[in-house]
């Protein structure tokens, strides 16, 4: 599995591999040598600007500067500030800087080189101004080809956030992990393609750090795919529930497909009477039931998992629904509609315990709940407020759970942003946990596969596409469970 290690994280690895004998030197070297072998291997010989900071960022940059400068390519270093004024490895490697040092000016920025962006590091922690703003805005305005190292500066390395400007690169080069700020937006968008380089850190680190944030990919919870069993039968596979509408049926339908692509061995739809027709005349592989029955259905055991929200209507009625299933005991996504419809009352969703995945948009958020910031944070902190694994649905979706695990998902499409693909999602998580799969990795997989379908088809998609291009994504799966490589590369590419 891929973890992203926080900027306090990643300076703790950096103590830890210093306490273990790596000298900060040797690391900073590393570091240095890393981004200029890249640099050699996807640029031609030309000029280069290596644009270099008052920190440790800055003495990666030269190093950059003095092995480019080695290998024949002309090389100007601009310094924020005085080599005087610089410490620790830091000093010891402009030391060995034997060029010019220029200050930090748009003048530098001459012709039209190569920018290594080597002024700040992840750790900013305020707005960029001065001389750095005027020459990154003047990079962005011309439009100059980047390499940064650690981040963009100006990049918040938890958050992705932008510290009030930052340039965009071409390829950033990171070390040992990367952060957040590498896979939220917008950070993820200003870096370019992402390559991270070994500087001699040992794994052995991340043991006493302990991570909690991932990349989600099949590595976090391939292992827990409820994969049918050769003895076997449907029975086995849980029984999906997917509540419907009587006004948007399609959302309900959508959800009942997903569920039963997702390898649920039964699927029902129940909705009113008036209902029935439509979804009667529907897949014929998914059962109907009027919603009279909702309360012999809930005292069924093996009707284990159920899909609110889709199409479902907001008010009293959906209220209802969602509180008496989640007092059953059933595991349940609660979606679209449902959440909405406790906007007036969010604690009143709280208090209703049980086995819940939370799946709102931006908007369905903020009816429910005040955190602002990035994504994963906001995600993160409405899971320890409602006690539920919560999935904040974008162009970023990260899946947070109640112990403080989270997930980001960075291979979602965006022709994903289209009515009825939320509805797959829900039916896919509720299919998931239908088998048995707990919620933090069901939903984690569920938006896997939802991204990997969207980019399996392609431009121009629709919801109903999600659903046949599925059975191609669990091929995938099965084929890296049995150790082949999967039939198609995945999206979301990042080097390591």
């Amino acid at each position: 599995m891929t973890c992203l290690l926080s900027t306090r994280e990643m300076y703790a690895a950096d103590a830890a591999a210093m306490a273990g004998g790596v000298a900060g030197e040797a690391l900073m070297e590393a570091a240095g040598w890393q981004v200029a072998r890249l640099i050699r291997q996807r640029f031609p010989a030309r000029p280069v600007v290596v644009l270099c900071g008052p920190g440790n960022n800055g003495g990666d940059g030269f190093v950059v500067a003095r092995l480019l400068a080695g290998w024949g390519w002309p090389v100007r270093l601009a310094l924020l500030g005085e080599v005087a004024r610089l410490r620790g490895d830091a000093a010891i490697m402009a030391a060995r800087w034997s060029g010019p040092v220029e200050a930090l000016s748009v003048a530098g920025l001459s012709g039209q080189p190569l920018v290594v962006d080597a002024m700040f590091g992840a750790g900013l922690a305020r707005p960029i101004d001065g001389a750095a703003e005027s020459v990154i805005e003047e990079i962005n305005r011309r439009r100059l080809e980047v390499v940064a190292i650690d981040v963009p500066s100006g990049v918040d390395g938890d958050s992705g956030q932008v510290c009030g400007v930052a340039p965009q690169a071409c390829l950033t080069v990171t070390f040992f992990r990367r952060k957040p700020g590498h896979v939220l937006l917008p950070g993820r968008l200003l870096c370019g393609e992402t390559v991270v380089g070994d500087i001699g850190i040992p794994e052995a680190v991340l043991g006493p750090i302990g991570p909690k944030t991932f990349v989600n990919q099949p590595g976090l919870w391939a292992d827990r795919l409820p994969w049918p069993r050769p003895d076997g039968h449907k029975y086995d596979r849980g029984h999906l529930v997917v509540a419907g509408g009587v006004a948007m049926t399609g959302a309900a339908r959508l959800a009942a497909m997903a569920g039963r692509r997702a390898g649920a061995g039964l699927t029902t739809i129940i909705a009113a009477e008036a209902a029935l027709p439509v979804y009667r005349g529907a897949e014929p592989g998914t059962i109907v039931q009027s919603l009279a029955g909702w309360d012999e259905m809930l005292a069924d055991r093996r009707r284990n998992a159920l899909v609110l929200g889709p199409g479902l209507g907001v008010g009293e009625p959906t209220r209802r629904l969602v509180l008496s299933a989640l007092a059953a005991g059933k595991a349940c996504v609660i979606d679209a509609d449902a959440l909405t419809s406790f906007a007036e009352d969010p604690p009143g969703l709280w208090r209703g315990g049980g086995t819940a995945v939370l799946t709102p948009h931006d908007g369905e958020y903020g009816r429910l709940f005040r955190h602002t910031g990035d994504r994963l944070t906001r995600a993160r902190q409405a899971a320890a407020e409602c006690g539920a694994v919560v999935l904040l649905k974008g162009p970023d979706t990260t899946i947070a759970a109640p112990d403080g695990r989270a997930a980001v998902t960075v291979d979602a499409p965006p022709w994903l942003a289209t009515g009825g693909t939320g509805d797959v999602l829900a039916g896919l998580i509720g299919g998931l946990l239908a088998q048995g799969m707990a919620s933090f990795e069901a939903a984690c997989a569920g938006a896997w596969m939802h991204g990997a379908a969207a980019t399996a088809f392609g431009p121009g998609l629709i919801a109903e596409d999600l659903l046949d291009c599925l059975p191609a994504v669990w091929r995938d799966l099965r084929a890296r469970a049995n150790g082949r490589s999967p039939r198609a590369a995945q999206p979301g590419k990042v080097w390591t």
